[in-house]
């Protein structure tokens, strides 16, 4: 368990704080990028601060924070012009790099202008969102992570919910709650609503280990009836820190996005590629977004879809968790590792140095390892389990999806029959090096704690 004080410092995001300025040395999903195409300004709040976020017409994004410098007037409800945004109340006009060019009804043979600047972050477009840097100089690259450059179809699911985003990332590293939460749970809500639940989210664990790389922690799980030899232990997925996991399985590829909105408020967002083996390119002229239900008509949880049951477990314990009542076992030491790769980066950071994940080198593309054959399922079985049982059902697009998988798999099929080798457009998964002085497991009932 943690102290009060250590739990706080742990769940803070505001700055100045230690944890807080971890958090502001990373880019983050701020908008959608047909949003800021269907009108040129936002109101976006991100770390606890609010933001005025514009797209000009050539295409230059900026973000300042929302106040005005001259009197504090929202700059979310400004005009766009040029590549500046214009204060609605009296006309200040600053550009991406937080500029004062304007400043309408003062004198223009003075250094005032000179003298007046706004905050102004970093804002780039990948993947079909808009992502925002707002911490210090020099800013580190935008991560090129392979789910969002690579080829395929693709949807984004999001929800704003009402808790801390570190008991949302503790989750990223507790494979056990799959049997249960995922398994008997969703078996037991089957039952009482009719359905039948995915037998493989149901498959006892014999073995968990984590491992420590250059993204995060890689997260593996030896289930009922499988080896080290399936991809859940060889390959396993990855916590990317400090909050994406990348997850994937039967031709599908998903970043799970954790964004500290404030210290109580989390967007999840899922962003997902299908692109199973012999998929065919669909066009897409923009990534659909759509939001998932949190609550029903009662306020109650909905929890007869994967992500639903997860959403009410982060929520359940409270806006942000209390630590110092809590009763960790053996099977929590992937969150002890993730807490002290937290301490660490807040450690790096306080000695000026660039915390966990950060990148400073040019690149095309991160590849991150992340297993194909999930809970050894079978691939178009998953897949359709996925976008029957989980977030997907929600997405307008769902009926494409579920051709995407069929139309692949019958080609595949296909193929097989005729003796030909099928070829999945999607690259490769890349290698990781992994830090074995800080890797952890257990075999489920056999070490005691």
């Amino acid at each position: 368990m943690l102290t009060a004080e250590q739990n706080e410092e742990l769940t803070a995001v505001e700055a100045g704080t230690p944890m807080g300025e971890v958090l502001r040395r990373y880019w983050y999903p701020v908008a959608f990028a047909r949003e800021l195409q269907e009108f040129p300004v936002k109101r976006v709040e991100l770390l606890g601060e609010f933001f005025a976020l514009w797209r000009s017409p050539s295409g230059r994004y900026g973000i300042i924070p929302e106040p005005c410098p001259h009197r504090k007037a929202s700059m979310a409800y400004g005009v766009v012009e040029g590549d500046g945004l214009r204060c609605p109340y009296h006309g200040w006009k600053f550009d991406t790099d937080g500029a004062c060019t304007d400043q309408p009804a003062e004198k223009e043979n003075t250094n005032f202008a000179e003298r007046v600047r706004a905050t102004a972050g970093k804002v780039e477009e990948l993947g079909g969102l808009v992502w925002a840097y707002i911490g210090p100089d020099p800013a580190p690259l935008l991560p090129r992570f392979d789910v969002y450059v690579m080829d395929g179809y693709r949807d984004i699911g999001w929800a704003d919910i009402p808790c801390n985003y570190v008991q949302v990332m503790e989750n990223a590293v507790d494979p056990h709650h799959v049997e249960h939460l995922h398994g008997r749970y969703f078996e037991f809500i089957g039952n009482h609503e009719g359905f039948v639940a995915p037998a493989s989210f149901g498959k006892k664990h014999q073995r968990i280990g984590f491992d420590a790389f250059e993204w995060g922690i890689i997260k593996r799980r030896v289930l009922a009836g499988a080896s080290e030899d399936n991809d859940d232990w060889k390959v396993g997925h990855p916590l990317v820190f400090p909050y994406n996991m990348r997850v994937g399985g039967g031709g599908i590829h998903q970043m799970q996005i954790r964004v500290p909105i404030n210290r109580t408020t989390t967007r999840f967002m899922l962003y997902t590629v299908h692109a199973p083996e012999g998929y065919e390119p669909v066009e897409q002229q923009t990534v659909p977004d759509y939001e998932i239900p949190v609550f029903d008509e009662r306020g109650h949880h909905v929890v007869n879809y994967v992500e639903g049951q997860d959403i009410m477990a982060w929520c359940t314990q409270g806006r942000i968790t209390d630590r110092t009542t809590e009763h960790l076992g053996r099977s929590d030491i992937g969150v002890a590792l993730l807490r002290k790769m937290f301490r660490q980066s807040m450690q790096a950071v306080a000695k000026g140095e660039d915390p966990l994940g950060t990148i400073r080198e040019p690149h095309e593309r991160i590849d991150l390892p992340c297993e194909k054959d999930k809970f050894h399922a079978g691939g178009a079985e998953f897949a359709l389990d996925f976008c029957n049982m989980g977030s997907t059902r929600y997405s307008p697009d769902l009926e494409a999806i579920r051709q995407v998988h069929i139309s692949a798999a019958a080609r595949v099929a296909a193929d097989k029959e005729a003796g030909r080798t099928s070829f999945t457009p999607v690259g490769g998964i890349g290698t990781a090096t992994l830090a074995p002085e800080t890797s952890a497991q257990v075999d489920s009932g056999t070490i005691p704690r």
